[in-house]
C-alpha cells in the first residue's frame, strides 16, 4: 500500500504525518512552526521533523496545507499573512530537492475538503463542495478527486461572496460578505449586541436557542438565511453531488443545519433541493488532506 507525507503548517504549529492511501495516520510528529521567524527557520524545522518520521523515504509524495491562497502550479503561497516572507517562496521545490520526493502545496481548507472527498464523507462521489464554517468561512470544489484552485489560487475562496450589499462594511471583505455576516465570529458579534459581553462563543447562542430563547433564535435564523443564500449561489455554479460541512459551527449542526437547508431550498432551483448536506466526518482532515494532495496528482 502506498504512503504519503502530509504537512499541516500554520502560523503557530506544524504537524507532519505519514498517511496511508486510505487516509490512516501511521506516524505523526508535531511542534511549533516558528511561523513568525521567516522561511529559513520554518523550512529548517520542517525538514528536521520530517527526517524523524520512520521510513519517510517510502512515501510516494509530500503534500503541504498552508493558510491562504496558493499557486498550485508553482507550489508557492500567493498571500502569506500568517507566515511572513512566504509569498512567492518556492516551498514545494525546496522540499522536493531536499527529500527527492514530489511535493505539492495547497490551501489548508482545500486539503481538508480533499480529505473529505477522497476518504471521508464524500468518498466515491464525482463532485463535492466542502465548506468550513468556524472563525471564518472557507471552501473548495473537489472534482474527480482534485481540488479546483483556479488561475490565481482563489478557487473556493467563498468568504467574500456578497449576500446583502446593504449591510455594514466591517472588515477588508465586501460589505455584506458571507464571512462577515454568517461565520462564528459574526454570530458572536451579533449575539453580543443583544446579550452583552457574557457571550464568549457561538455555542452559548445555540444553547440559548435550544432552551427556547426567541432572541437567540432570531440571530441564528439570520445566520441560517445568509448561509442558505451562500449555498444556493455555490450550487448554481457547480451543482455538487454533496455539500460537506466542517468547522467549529458544526458542533451545533442539529440547530444550525435544518434552517440553512430550508433557506437554501427557498433560494435555489427545485431540481437542486435533493442535494445532501453532510457534516464532515474526519477527525484529522488537515493532516490527512495534505497527504492526499500528492495522491490526487497521481503519485
Amino acid at each position: 500500500m502506498k504512503t504519503y507525507i502530509g504537512i499541516d503548517l500554520g502560523g503557530t504549529n506544524v504537524r507532519i504525518a505519514k498517511v496511508s492511501e486510505d487516509g490512516e495516520v501511521l506516524e505523526q510528529v508535531k511542534g511549533p512552526s516558528y511561523g513568525q521567524e521567516g522561511p529559513e527557520k520554518v523550512m529548517a524545522n520542517i525538514k528536521e521533523l520530517l527526517h524523524s518520521i520512520p521510513n519517510w523515504q517510502e512515501a510516494s509524495g509530500i503534500g503541504v496545507g498552508v493558510p491562504g491562497p496558493v499557486d498550485t502550479k508553482a507550489g508557492a503561497m500567493m498571500l502569506s499573512t500568517n507566515l511572513p516572507g512566504f509569498t512567492g517562496y518556492p516551498f514545494a521545490k525546496e522540499l522536493t530537492e531536499e527529500f527527492g520526493i514530489p511535493t505539492f502545496l495547497d490551501n489548508d481548507a482545500n486539503v481538508a475538503g480533499l480529505a473529505e472527498a477522497l476518504v471521508g464523507a464524500g468518498k466515491g462521489l464525482k463532485t463535492v463542495f466542502y465548506v468550513t464554517i468556524s472563525t471564518g468561512i472557507g471552501g473548495v470544489l473537489v472534482e474527480d478527486g482534485k481540488t479546483v484552485s483556479g488561475k490565481h489560487g482563489f478557487g473556493g475562496e467563498i468568504a467574500n461572496i456578497i449576500i446583502d450589499r446593504n449591510r455594514e462594511k466591517i472588515s477588508y471583505l465586501n460589505a455584506g460578505a458571507v464571512e462577515v455576516e454568517a461565520s462564528g465570529t459574526a454570530l458572536v458579534r451579533k449575539a453580543r449586541a443583544i446579550f452583552g459581553e457574557d457571550i464568549e462563543h457561538g455555542g452559548q447562542v445555540f444553547e440559548l436557542a435550544r432552551q427556547g430563547d426567541e432572541k437567540a433564535k432570531e440571530v441564528i435564523d439570520g445566520i441560517q438565511k445568509d448561509l442558505g443564500q451562500m449555498f444556493a449561489t455555490i450550487a448554481c455554479i457547480c451543482d455538487p453531488d454533496m455539500f460537506v460541512i466542517g468547522g467549529g459551527m458544526m458542533k451545533s449542526a442539529d440547530v444550525l443545519l435544518p434552517g440553512v437547508i430550508e433557506h437554501f431550498k427557498s433560494m435555489s432551483h427545485e431540481a437542486l433541493w435533493d442535494t445532501p448536506f453532510v457534516v464532515a466526518e474526519l477527525e484529522e482532515p488537515g493532516i490527512i488532506g495534505a497527504a492526499m494532495v500528492p495522491k490526487s496528482q497521481g503519485c
